[in-house]
């Protein structure tokens, strides 16, 4: 019996709506998010921040997941906590959906003539559809 050896991601691009600022003033959009791990989701509740606000805990979360930012060396909470509130959400949700679901895909109704499709929450490169 032959078996394939089933392709797991664990690692996934995305484009963000706004972009983060730098102090240059560049903008940082394309990032890479890593599924998280078991002690991601642990890790941030030892955080002083999070222990004394718990508004902190996405912040110092999707600091240990999101592994890429446009061209900057690291990214800490400082730098999550830097972006607009609209990118924000947007990885929450990025976070969400390939945590729960292992993929970027999502499925959704037109409002117009409720046809179905499936759309790439972490978008393309910017300029594509």
């Amino acid at each position: 019996m032959t078996t394939q050896r089933e392709s797991f991601q664990t690692a996934f691009e995305f484009v963000l709506p706004r972009g983060y600022v730098d102090a240059d003033g560049n903008v940082h959009r394309e990032g890479t998010m890593r599924l998280a791990t078991a002690r991601d989701e642990l890790m941030p509740l030892l955080d002083p921040k999070v222990k004394e606000n718990d508004a902190f805990l996405s912040l110092v979360l999707l600091s240990r997941v999101v592994t890429e930012l446009g061209t900057l060396p690291s990214i800490d909470d400082q730098v999550i906590g830097g972006l607009w509130a609209t990118d924000l959400a947007f990885l929450q949700d990025l976070y969400r959906q390939v945590n729960t679901e292992g993929h970027t895909l999502v499925e959704v109704s037109c409002p117009s003539c409720a046809s179905n499709f499936a759309v790439d929450m972490a978008g393309g490169p910017p300029g594509e559809v």
